[in-house]
């Protein structure tokens, strides 16, 4: 007997959803043009800042990792061991790069600390500060470096360096005082140093007069801190004559594994003599913590978002139900299950939601990520993407619909639960 009142309250319950569906699409079809357009418009806007406000703060720092990956560590970086001066045996991990499958491009670098000084033929004044710069300085075979990171895509003024170029550098713009807008005693740069000026440079105990071909802008500190020579000079400046490099940066086919050639290398003993690490292991703890950061403030924007969202719809269905009470109190009257009209609002306010988040994803895959893919977002220490991935979406969509969900169930609750007689005489 329980069974059979159980089965008749399903069935009930069901003809009360087909009623409200029913009743849904007769008062969207009667509400105002424009207010539907409103509100549409009203969760698409949400939708977007649910999306495309967290897509971009994240994509920030993407745009960094990114640019790491692309123009400096590559899919793996293999660097010196804490407790050595340079990677051991370099030619020999380098050989076995080449004979792994996957492998891409490989570039090794020699990399020296010293100074760099600018007008060292004019007199300095007594109080004039020390005009030379401490920095970097990485020898790199330029064909090999450009064809595994397109560093000469990097140059914003001047010419990349040749094979065959001596006593000619590349600079980074981060040495350069004109390509920074602040000034800081911790943070010492050139002046007066552009494309043709002679500098001084003192390496390993060697001092040599060069001459700038270029400069190099790629917004990843550790490239644009740089002083780029042709390995062969840097090689002999620094008497390594062993040619054992200080970084190789490795870049793999699409769809190879990183860490299935990590371990090939490591089998073969190269973490004995450097240190052997995949792109995501080489990224620095402050850009791990800097996403997670700005994808909880994403979060925190996108939930005002779905505030608002939320009372708009609370207001646009308690105002169209106030002035359908009696409508209601009629639907009342002859029958129609109080469920059913509350179903009706609440498909109403998943009507908007899906229609809203419809468009809104149309826009994001289909106009504003391919067109910032292709353009970038120019900030000042990276070239910002937008970063959407298709679950985080659904779930964002979830999440909207659930909060449009209720917000269009509250008023109708409230106009539903009054006396039929006072609905039907406006009372």
């Amino acid at each position: 007997m329980s069974g059979v009142k159980t089965n008749n309250r399903l069935k009930s319950r069901l003809t009360s959803i087909q009623v409200g569906f029913f009743l849904a699409l007769r008062q969207t079809r009667r509400t105002s043009l424009w207010t539907n357009i409103l509100v549409t418009c009203i969760m698409v806007l949400t939708f977007l800042n649910l999306v495309v406000v967290s897509g971009i703060l994240v994509g920030l720092i993407e745009g960094a990792v990114e640019a790491v990956k692309t123009h400096y560590v590559g899919d793996i970086f293999i660097s010196t061991l804490k407790d050595r001066g340079y990677i051991e045996k370099s030619q020999d991990i380098i050989e076995t790069l080449k004979n792994t499958p996957g492998v891409k491009a490989i570039t090794a670098r020699y990399i020296e600390n010293g100074t760099i000084e600018a007008d060292y033929k004019i007199p300095k004044k007594p109080i004039e500060l020390n005009r030379k710069v401490g920095t970097s300085f990485a020898g790199i075979d330029p064909i090999a470096e450009d064809e595994a990171t397109d560093i000469s895509d990097l140059i914003i003024k001047g010419e990349y360096l040749s094979p065959d170029d001596y006593d000619e550098v590349v600079v980074g713009a981060l040495l350069l005082k004109q390509y920074l807008d602040f000034e800081s005693p911790n943070f010492p740069i050139l002046e007066n140093v552009d494309i043709g000026s002679r500098v001084r440079v003192e390496i390993n105990g060697n001092v040599r007069e060069v001459r700038v071909k270029g400069i190099l802008k790629s917004k990843v500190d550790e490239i644009d801190r740089r002083v780029f020579f042709t390995d062969k000079q840097l090689r002999g400046l620094i008497g390594r004559y062993d040619y054992n490099v200080d970084e190789i940066a490795v870049f793999l086919e699409p769809r190879t594994d990183a860490k299935a050639v990590k371990e090939n290398l490591i089998s073969y003993g190269a973490d004995k003599y450097a240190r052997v690490q995949t792109q995501e292991e080489a990224e620095p703890k402050f850009i791990k913590d800097m996403k997670e950061t700005f994808n909880t403030l994403g979060n925190v924007i996108s939930s005002i978002g779905l505030v608002v969202a939320a009372i708009t719809i609370f207001i646009v269905i308690f105002i169209n139900a106030i002035t359908r009470r009696k409508f209601i109190g009629i639907l009342k009257g002859i029958g129609i299950d109080s469920f059913a009209i509350e179903a009706a609002y609440v498909f109403q306010s998943i009507f908007y939601a899906v229609l809203g988040s419809t468009i809104g994803s149309v826009i994001v895959f289909f106009f504003l990520k391919p067109y910032i893919s292709a353009h970038p977002i120019n900030f000042p220490f990276s070239d910002g993407i937008l970063v959407v991935p298709l679950s985080d979406t659904i779930v964002r969509i979830i999440v909207l619909l659930a909060v449009t969900l209720v917000a269009g169930y509250i008023p109708a609750k409230l106009i539903t639960r009054q006396n039929t007689v006072d609905a039907i005489l406006n009372r």
